[in-house]
């Protein structure tokens, strides 16, 4: 019998497979698409995530990143990363690597999608295939997680993300977050002569008019030919619980705050492997407990720089603050990464 049936076969997915064969449970994931999967994303790990990712065995390509960088139109502040660096990387690479990874270790790989899901009191049943437990990874918009139940209801402005890349050289090893009334811009090294700009906002803006409010950052890309945008969003996904029997959500499907810190790979990274050591142990209600631990920093961080975002009076005040306060701005950063 199946172990563990994985719904969803991106980043999330993956590194709980991975965990899963790691500690010998007999892994299969269940993905529609082909492998590498773009996404909208920042790119950006932080040192946390570099370091999981290295626990199962897992070194992508990228771009060396020392730290993340505050702008605006009158000021720049930036702090150094403490653990070590942080890794500018393009999603197809790191999708690419976990994939070949899992393969490895033995992992099986569906073609499928899993919708209808049923479980009794000892394995569930998702895409024609039964398991003792399920891990859904299926991302913002899951439909396991929506399978299970209404998500509460919220009423905070709706923010989106797109994100392009340029064939440029990066001219800083910082992830630059530039900040405008309305959004924020994250420039992240990706390549020798690659970088990638993703921009948070509300929606009904493209891409060009988001970058209309950042004119040093146009100014600087300018000539150069952007890729395809991808979108993503809305961001924002409350979640009630993350455990519904045997049925567990990782990743985008468990809940999602913002990519505003853009901690979401290095929080995916450590839920995974929280959710292999429950089922394991079979407590799944353990994994409620730790998720909500191995989150809460990032939640309340995020939440309070979402709170401030969302009134103007605040929202121009955040990069002048952390101008000067540079060492608590290192401080916040620190704890985050």
């Amino acid at each position: 019998m199946i172990d563990l049936l994985v719904a969803g076969g991106g980043p999330a997915g993956l590194a709980t497979a991975i965990h899963g064969a790691l500690a010998g449970l007999r892994v299969v994931v269940v993905e529609p698409r082909p492998t590498p999967v773009d996404k909208a994303c920042g790119e950006g790990l932080m040192p946390a995530g570099v370091a999981a990712l290295a626990a199962l065995g897992v070194t992508p390509a990228g771009r060396p990143l020392a730290g993340i960088r505050y702008v605006d139109s009158r000021h720049a502040v930036e702090a150094r990363f403490r653990a070590g660096p942080g890794l500018g990387v393009r999603r197809t690479t790191l999708h690419a690597a976990l994939y070949e990874r899992a393969l490895a270790l033995g992992v099986e790989h569906r073609i499928g999608r899993v919708a209808e899901v049923r479980q009794d009191a000892h394995s569930v049943t998702a895409a024609g295939l039964t398991a003792r437990w399920l891990a859904a990874a299926d991302g913002l918009h899951s439909p396991v997680r929506a399978a299970l139940g209404p998500a509460p209801r919220d009423r905070r402005e709706r923010r989106y993300g797109l994100r392009r890349h340029y064939p440029i050289a990066p001219w800083t090893d910082f992830v630059e977050v530039h900040w405008s009334p309305r959004g924020e811009a994250y420039v992240t090294p990706v390549g020798p002569e690659l970088v990638g700009v993703a921009m948070l906002g509300p929606r009904g803006r493209t891409y060009a008019d988001h970058l209309a409010a950042f004119p040093a950052l146009r100014e600087r890309l300018a000539g150069a030919a952007g890729g395809e945008v991808r979108g993503a969003g809305p961001l924002r996904r409350r979640v009630r619980s993350r455990v519904a029997g045997r049925v567990l959500l990782v990743g985008d499907a468990a809940g999602y705050t913002d990519a505003l810190t853009g901690e979401g790979v290095a929080l995916a990274l450590a839920s995974a492997r929280a959710l292999v050591a429950a089922v394991r142990a079979g407590r799944p209600e353990r994994y409620e407990r730790d998720w909500r631990r191995l989150s809460r920093r990032h939640r309340v961080l995020t939440e309070a720089l979402l709170t401030a975002r969302a009134h103007p009076r605040t929202a121009r005040l955040i990069v002048p603050a952390a101008h000067r306060l540079p060492t608590a701005f290192t401080t916040i950063v620190n704890a985050l990464a």
